[in-house]
């Protein structure tokens, strides 16, 4: 580990951690431009370097992407990679307050400390990680997936009934296209076009970003510009640093939830963000802030999704398993150069092996001044630009990133499409997260249920393979759980309340 040290503070990996998580900040702060593609469009200039080199830069540039998306979330109610969503729930509240200065110094403090966390893990964790995300099956997954619907409940912003249905809404999108098993065609309407499904990004720029775009264009003022009239930042940038800090107990779960989270192959960043949002707005004092701009939900999001950096390399370089696509590309780079993820990876390659793990580290250390600096200068410019430049550059900036995805045509309607459709939801009360959520978690359910009940025919009732595993059985109890706890809230707020008046 002191040999890896010393290698990459030289000062060529020093550059290339420098700029790396620069451009990905860049690139991650583009709605629709992912980590997975800033890696993709790298990955050729690796073949020539040095093996250590070219993970320090490629490391670099995941960190900083994902840590990048909070820009656009913040800004633009738009998450600039999936792993924000849950940033564009208090992030965008607190800049339409004129907070958005606040709320970047906050994600950049959040992601530090997650991402430094997500590497102490790795280093000193990953081969007991590894073996427990060995024991996540397809039950296991399917009952990870219902757990993560009954956030819901909490991300709904109006009635309960509504939150559902946009759950509803968002697992029913997720079945366009070819069954992941099966491979009959679902919801195509006789277009071969529709074949491959809805992307994720691709509805995530629709629901987010249209709507956002059609309330300027009818504004004629974006929301940042009409917040710095009025209310100006408060409080500066070490006063945020230190409130960010003051609330460990957050940090810590939301760092642990995300690395629990991480390590199981396929979750990612963005159920990270949006479970450990839930946990800090159910452990709140003031949970009526939430939606807000309350800053806590923010760090929480912000925290975990950093931890997933490094966390989805635990199944990765210890089993060979990519936690996230991203990491499919690092996994192609470390197998061009002869080099087999397992036990000899941390022993016979362990100085190569240490020297990528603490390079992400220094690019998490890096995210304070790069992001601090870059954020007050994106902020500014932001603000400075009229509505009627900034509206159509932002619209063909979706474009672009909706068309690269897959170089697909298809995918721009669709993207139009569904923004139209969330504005005229958003209209009636039905706010984007829940859609997004079902839209995420809908392919897992399915995914791990079908394949469940295949492996279950064994069974007199197969579905009982659902309920037999110790895991799976812990996973139904902690959905009831969460299921309970806002009832079991209410009524505790309801019975405190009469207690109230009758001592009154």
């Amino acid at each position: 580990m002191l040999s890896a040290l010393s290698q990459i503070l030289q000062p060529y990996p020093l550059l290339l951690a420098i700029g790396g998580t620069a451009l990905g900040l860049v690139v991650g702060a583009m709605p629709g431009l992912s980590a997975t593609m800033a890696l993709a469009v790298l990955l050729p200039f690796t073949f020539a370097m040095d093996p250590l080199h070219g993970l320090v830069a490629l490391g670099a540039v995941y960190m900083g992407a994902i840590y990048g998306g909070a820009f656009a979330a913040i800004l633009v109610n738009t998450p600039g990679t999936p792993s924000s969503i849950a940033t564009t729930f208090e992030g965008y509240p607190m800049a339409k307050k004129g907070e958005a200065e606040d709320a970047i110094t906050a994600a950049t403090v959040a992601s530090t400390i997650g991402g430094l966390f997500g590497v102490g893990a790795l280093l000193f964790l990953a081969p007991p990680l590894a073996q427990f995300a060995l024991r996540f099956g397809p039950a296991e997954y399917f009952w990870i997936a219902i757990l993560g619907l009954t956030l819901i409940g909490s991300l709904s912003e109006g009635p309960l009934l509504k939150g559902m249905a946009g759950g509803v809404i968002g697992v029913l999108i997720s079945l366009i296209g070819i069954a992941p098993l099966g491979g009959e065609s679902r919801f195509g309407f006789g277009l071969p076009a529709l074949q491959g499904g809805v992307h994720l990004v691709v509805a995530l720029i629709g629901m987010f970003a249209i709507p956002e775009l059609l309330s300027m264009a009818g504004t004629g003022k974006a929301a940042l510009a009409q917040a710095t009239e009025s209310v100006r930042r408060s409080g500066g940038t070490f006063g945020m640093i230190k409130r960010v800090l003051s609330m460990p107990g957050n940090l810590l779960r939301s760092c642990i939830i995300g690395e629990i989270v991480s390590i199981v192959p396929g979750a990612g960043g963005n159920i990270a963000g949006l479970v450990s949002y839930n946990e800090a707005k159910r452990y709140s004092k003031h949970p009526e802030r939430y939606g807000k701009g309350e800053v806590e939900g923010l760090v929480a999001s912000e925290a975990a999704n950093n931890v997933t950096v490094a966390g989805s390399m635990v199944p990765l370089l210890t089993l060979g398993i990519p936690g996230a696509p991203p990491d499919a590309l690092i996994l192609g780079v470390l197998l061009m150069h002869g080099l087999r993820p397992g036990a000899e990876l941390f022993t016979v390659s362990g100085t190569m092996t240490y020297g990528f793990i603490l390079s992400m580290g220094l690019a998490a250390l890096l995210l304070l001044p790069i992001g601090l600096l870059a954020g007050t200068w994106i902020y500014r410019a932001v603000v400075r630009v009229p509505a009627y430049f900034l509206v159509p550059t932002i619209a063909l900036m979706t474009i672009f990133g909706s068309f690269a995805l897959r170089n697909n045509t298809t995918d721009v309607i669709i993207m139009v499409v569904l923004g139209l459709a969330a504005y005229l939801l958003k209209e009636l009360g039905f706010h984007p997260a829940p859609i997004v959520l079902g839209l995420i978690l809908g392919p897992i359910a399915e995914t791990g249920f079908v394949t469940t009940m295949l492996l279950g025919q064994a069974y007199a009732v197969p579905a009982l393979r659902l309920f037999d595993n110790t895991l799976s059985q812990v996973l139904i109890a902690l959905v009831v759980l969460f299921l309970l706890a806002p009832a079991l809230s209410n009524w505790r707020r309801s019975r405190k309340e009469r207690m109230n008046k009758g001592g009154a």
